[in-house]
């Protein structure tokens, strides 16, 4: 039997109504900052695609106000869900962002319910985080899974070693990401341990997610990079990190 869900968020960010827009409603936008990859239709009545593991969920697009509000909605199996996105200029060129997502769960619905709150926190922040610092930058969108991983108590300490990081994690905490020709360093930009760790550098924003065993003990990497040279070998050489880090 089916659950049903209201979820609603606001942020405010340093970003017009347009450069907004392009971010939550475009394809390329989209992909700067959500999870997967999206096509999008953008009219009443298009389509909205994301592909996520090998797997595209299409929904329908239901409201479109170019710089003001986009809806969709769609259904996968017994879930379905409907997402309004909400935009208000304010003073001095920022704006405020609105999402409110409504539906049906299945019978595991708290849990889901949780997994989507938390979900969209990190979202949306990194949302923020594209607009101040990535702004119109393509972004190449890595992505992994990893099922039946250790305790989270095992696998975040092997994380963050391989991280550099030492110590308590704050946002600001200093890191170095070593997968590639050169190592990186940046700072904790999202720290929401422990299911959630968020890092930015000069050319990425980059997110690890531990879903705890209610939803299976999967590691989830799912990271945006904005001067990837070779998009392939990047994704390669995380899913090779990933395996090797937290086997």
């Amino acid at each position: 039997m089916g659950h049903e869900f209201h979820l609603a968020k606001q942020i405010e960010v340093e970003a017009t109504p347009d450069e907004v827009w392009e971010a939550i409603a475009t394809g390329p936008g989209i992909d700067a900052w959500f999870m997967g990859r999206t096509e999008l239709e953008g009219r009443d009545g298009g389509t909205v695609g994301l592909t996520l593991g090998g797997r595209t969920m299409t929904s329908r697009v239901t409201a479109w106000e170019p710089g003001r509000r986009f809806a969709h909605q769609g259904r996968q199996g017994d879930f379905f869900t409907a997402i309004e996105y909400l935009v208000e200029a304010r003073d001095g060129g920022s704006s405020t962002l609105r999402l409110v997502q409504s539906g049906v769960l299945g019978d595991d619905w708290e849990t889901e319910y949780e997994a989507m709150r938390a979900g969209w926190d990190m979202y949306l922040h990194t949302l923020a985080q594209y607009l101040t610092h990535f702004r119109g930058r393509p972004a190449t969108v890595v992505s992994a899974f990893r099922p039946g991983v250790p305790a989270r108590e095992h696998v975040w300490p092997a994380i963050l070693a391989e991280l550099g990081v030492e110590g308590p994690v704050t946002e600001g905490t200093p890191v170095r990401v070593a997968v590639g020709d050169t190592p990186v360093d940046g700072i904790v930009d999202y720290a929401a341990l422990p299911e959630i760790l968020g890092l930015r550098t000069a050319g990425g924003l980059f997110r690890f997610i531990h879903s705890g065993p209610a939803r299976g003990s999967v590691m989830v990497i799912g990271h945006h990079l904005f001067d990837a040279a070779d998009p392939d070998k990047s994704e390669l050489a995380w899913r090779t990190w990933l395996d090797r880090v937290v086997a």
